[in-house]
């Protein structure tokens, strides 16, 4: 693949993988991106993940066609991006390595070695002249591991941009960009919004052209759209107006009480009202939601004194992600003490800029007039 004249694609395609970073399902398969930039010297950027080593040095091989590279660009060390960095110092002996100080000291843990007489170490700022393209590096530390650079092509205006601007899905699967990239970015990178921030107001004083990520498509057009969706997820803004209602249930009351909730807020206007049972549908899918809309409902079972383990687990991720800046209104069901509310009140207490219902529901075992009232009311304070 062509990105420009002298930029090629040399990455791979995983439809082999069934969760990424052991977690995450990924039906569509992943994508490792990597590039050659060809110019008096050659540049390659990152490697791939280690079972697609032969593959990536045929790519090489192939793009190069009989040239040799001359660096290793590498813009982060996790493994999907980096096993493969001995396997290609040993096929071409004459390169050198180009990454930061940690970077070195990640690979001496991976690897045995730091490469002491083939590297070159490069901070904020530092330039790699290859010939008419030169790469100009960024720190962009917690995007989402510590070691983390971008390059800058000045030459064709493309960024280099590691993990950022990725998105789950190999290059051959057709689907939309925002869902996947959205699940991506929160389930990862979530946690370190300030981080991104700052890497963004470092790449609003680039002339852009195209964003070369390491996993997803290359970005070439309308820019902005994805820009303002990073810069959206980042700052923890609700992207759009819409609730979403994530339950736990036992015996199918505290379902119950959902179902006549969301069918309450659809009939009151409500654009879009997601429902997820934390017991069966995927948690990324979930958190992922529950970032992207500025209404959240948490309906659970008391479950030993405390809530269903299921929510819990949920609350564990957006509270770990710097959940913010929603309303957030709750559903409480037990059969002789609820209680949980107060224990999904004291998970959320450190997190900024919540507003809590007014109106929430408690609920005895079974649905009844007094927790129907109480239903409506919620409803109306959230769709009003």
């Amino acid at each position: 693949m062509t990105i420009t004249k002298d930029i090629l694609y040399i990455g791979v395609n995983d439809h082999d993988i069934d969760l990424f970073e052991g977690q995450y399902t990924v039906p569509n398969g992943m994508a490792y991106n990597s590039y050659a930039i060809v110019d008096e010297k050659i540049a390659i950027m990152d490697s791939v993940d280690q079972n697609f080593g032969a593959q990536w040095l045929a790519n090489i091989e192939a793009a190069l066609e009989g040239r040799k590279p001359d660096y290793l660009v590498v813009q982060h060390m996790e493994p999907d991006h980096s096993a493969n960095i001995l396997t290609f110092m040993n096929a071409y002996p004459e390169a050198m390595l180009v990454s930061n100080t940690k970077s070195f000291i990640m690979m001496k843990q991976f690897f045995g070695t730091d490469f002491a007489d083939r590297r070159i170490a490069v901070g904020e700022g530092d330039t790699l002249c290859l010939g008419k393209h030169t790469l100009t590096f960024y720190t962009a530390p917690m995007v989402h591991w510590p070691e983390v650079i971008v390059s800058y092509d000045s030459y064709d205006k493309v960024l280099f941009s590691a993990d950022g601007f990725g998105k789950f899905g190999a290059l051959d699967a057709e689907e939309d960009w925002a869902c996947e990239a959205r699940r991506y970015y929160i389930g990862i990178v979530g946690k370190y919004g300030v981080q991104t921030q700052a890497l963004l107001k470092k790449a609003a004083k680039l002339d852009i052209a195209a964003i070369c990520p390491l996993h997803g498509p290359v970005l070439t057009e309308n820019l902005s759209y994805y820009i303002g969706l990073y810069d959206t997820w980042s700052s923890y803004r609700p992207e759009s107006e819409g609730v979403v209602i994530a339950y736990t249930s036992v015996y199918g009351h505290t379902k119950a009480a959902v179902e006549l909730l969301a069918e309450t807020l659809r009939s009151r206007g409500c654009p879009k009202v997601t429902v997820t049972d934390l017991a069966r549908d995927d948690m990324a899918e979930a958190v992922e939601d529950a970032f992207r809309y500025n209404k959240l409902v948490l309906a659970t079972t008391t479950y030993n004194g405390d809530m269903f383990p299921f929510m819990k687990e949920f609350l564990h991720h957006l509270t770990e992600r710097n959940f913010q800046n929603r309303t957030v209104g709750m559903i409480e069901n037990g059969t002789w003490a609820p209680v949980a509310a107060k224990f999904m009140l004291k998970m959320l207490e450190n997190s900024k800029n919540l507003t809590f219902t007014s109106n929430n529901v408690k609920i005895f075992s079974a649905l009844n007039d007094d927790s129907r009232a109480q239903l409506m009311a919620l409803a109306a304070e959230l769709w009003p």
